[in-house]
């Protein structure tokens, strides 16, 4: 099939819109599919330093740029009219990303004169609070093409339930299709130190960094989230929030509102952050977890239930806030894990899986033991939280370790001489032999 991308920019900065249509293409090209991009050198500073009107091999990808004109706000491109006109009726269906600009008008009056179908990708542009900002010239942009555009389209490609319902009573009928935002892992299966991120924002070490990856934009919820943090911070001096991303005309009111909420000294403002920058301020919002639980260990005091200092209580705080964000990550990775990959041995899939689903367990039983042991803890009785809050260790220690055992063995099998048939097969039995000895724990450690 051929697949053409409309998209007005691909300049990072200026949002998600530009990385989601870029995942996409790769993906799809990636299954054996011609994929293109049109767009233009719109960016946020000007405009991008690459060659115009000649397409670029990337990643699989013919992406062709377009020089963008005035006015810059609906990024037109009066180049792209002539190439769209002698090469759209080619392609078998038209993907246009975002709402309200240039070449979605330009794409859907080509694609209804050609008879070529188009899918419709909002980004949530078409959610009732971003709709009603400049509501004057996008009225405007209604009335002259947009809500044609929508009537008319395939299909409207929503990426949550939530998205859909907010959005339809403006997408004009058309059908809408719910297919989540992929999620590429590669690069975070060995993220770098997180000194490297310290190193460059040295405010930053020592504390449990609260991460905000995005532009800095009205629409992202910056004027809830700072005075929210203050009343965190307020309680557990040890955080430090970190808001990563490029100004979008709110930075100089996110630093009003920090020295406001007196959390000026709380607050980094790092700019974008790429590659292995990005990829460090992970590292570095997530290894205070582990850290924390040492430190205690060394310490000779318990990590969990323990409020018999400020600072045991703190790091008490921080451990069941740090637990709330990696049950969310594990939970969202255990559901990618389910989706279909062709691309991936059945022998690993059902390693990974497998593991997923039991660490999945791991993070419940946690949870039922931390909750049971901090209401001993509140209710005066911290003694009998630490002699009888562990409880489930047992279960929660072998139902950690499914994800690194089961994976483990699949890739070994990868390096034997046998079928993919017999892989499995053995995959499978490992794995029925880790659910029976999980059920083994579980029943002794209720005896």
């Amino acid at each position: 099939m051929r697949i053409l991308h409309l998209i007005a920019t691909l300049d990072r900065e200026s949002g998600g819109p530009a990385q989601a249509c870029l995942e996409m293409a790769r993906a799809v090209a990636a299954r054996g599919h011609e994929v293109a991009i049109c767009t233009t050198n719109w960016a946020s500073t000007g405009v991008e330093p690459v060659p115009v009107r000649v397409p670029l091999q990337q990643d699989g990808i013919n992406v062709t740029y377009f020089p963008v004109h005035f006015p810059r706000f609906w990024k037109p491109s009066l180049p792209m009219i002539a190439a769209l006109r002698r090469d759209l009726p080619g392609y078998d269906v038209v993907h246009l990303h975002s709402v309200y600009l240039f070449h979605d008008w330009l794409g859907g009056r080509l694609c209804r004169r050609f008879g070529v179908p188009y899918i419709v990708r909002p980004h949530g542009m078409l959610d009732p609070y971003i709709r009603n900002h400049h509501r004057g010239r996008k009225r405007l942009m209604e009335l002259l093409f947009q809500d044609r555009v929508l009537r008319h389209a395939a299909a409207i490609h929503y990426t949550s339930d939530v998205e859909r319902e907010i959005s339809q009573p403006f997408d004009g009928g058309a059908p809408a299709r719910i297919v989540p935002l992929g999620v590429n892992l590669a690069g975070f299966d060995a993220l770098p130190p997180a000194a490297r991120f310290h190193e460059r924002f040295p405010e930053t070490r020592g504390r449990r960094i609260v991460l905000f990856l995005s532009r800095l934009h009205f629409k992202k919820g910056l004027d809830l989230l700072i005075p929210a943090f203050a009343r965190t911070a307020a309680e557990d001096p040890a955080l430090h929030l970190v808001i990563a991303g490029p100004d979008d005309g709110m930075l100089d009111q996110c630093k009003a509102w920090a020295r406001r909420d007196s959390v000026a000294d709380k607050v980094s403002f790092t700019g974008m952050l790429r590659g292995e920058d990005k990829l460090a301020a992970f590292a570095a919002a997530s290894v205070l977890e582990t850290t924390l639980v040492s430190l205690q260990a060394w310490r000779g005091v318990p990590s969990h239930f323990n409020v018999a200092t400020p600072f045991d209580a703190a790091v008490t705080r921080a451990l069941a806030g740090g637990g709330v964000a990696l049950i969310a990550m594990v939970i969202a990775l255990t559901v990618v894990s389910f989706r279909r990959n062709a691309q991936v041995p059945m022998s690993v899939r059902i390693a990974i899986r497998t593991g997923f689903a039991a660490l999945c367990a791991a993070m419940a039983t946690g949870g039922v033991m931390i909750a049971r042991g901090m209401t001993l803890v509140f209710s005066g009785n911290p003694q009998t939280a630490y002699a009888t809050g562990g409880f489930l260790k047992p279960v929660h220690a072998v139902t950690m370790h499914g994800i690194l055992v089961l994976p483990a063995l699949a890739w070994l099998l990868s390096l034997v001489d046998m079928s993919e048939s017999q892989r499995v097969r053995l995959v499978v039995l490992a794995s029925c032999a880790y659910v029976l000895l999980i059920a083994i724990v579980t029943i002794s450690a209720n005896i």
